[in-house]
Order: structure tokens, then sequence, then C-alpha cells
């Protein structure tokens, strides 16, 4: 790691800059104190691509259907028949 008092930093940018896209962390200082760091961002190994899964993913027709197992009581189930009128006249208008 490299430390560079900032009243330095004018004179030796280009170094500071070519040392941490070599992949070495430089601290700058004031009266002592770091105050900034300077390191290299690394990116990402692969660059994604928009749709590149296109097709590749399926749902089935049944995906929104409501679980069996998932109502526990008469009261719950009510709750659920809500939830479901709601989400279906919500998919209606759009």
């Amino acid at each position: 790691m490299q430390h560079s008092d900032l009243n330095e930093v004018k004179q030796h940018l280009t170094d500071l800059i070519e040392a941490a896209l070599g992949g070495e962390e430089v601290v700058l200082t004031q009266d002592g104190q770091p105050v900034l760091k300077l390191v290299r961002i690394s990116m990402p190994k692969v660059h994604r691509k928009a749709g590149s899964a296109k097709g590749l993913v399926v749902m089935s027709d049944d995906f929104a259907a409501p679980l069996e197992d998932f109502q526990t009581n008469e009261e719950d189930q009510g709750t659920n028949h809500e939830i479901q009128n709601r989400a279906s006249s919500v998919r209606r208008r759009f």
C-alpha cells in the first residue's frame, strides 16, 4: 500500500493513478491522516446482455393457481378468495 500526502499528489498524480490501475492500493493523507483511497474498480467478468435467456424460462399454465395446502381454515379461505378476486381484476385491467 502506497501513502502520499495531498500536497505531493499534484506533482505525482499520474504515477499514483498508474499504481492504482496496476492493482496497488494508494492512500492519500492530509496532515498524516488517511483521507482518500485510490483503488482500481473491478469490472464484471461476464457482460450481461438483456434478453439473453428469452425462451429458456417456461411457466406452467397453473402457475398462478391457488395452492391446495396453503389454506389452513375457513377464515383464511375467505381471505384468500378476496385476494384471488382482486388479483384477477387487476390482471383483467392490464
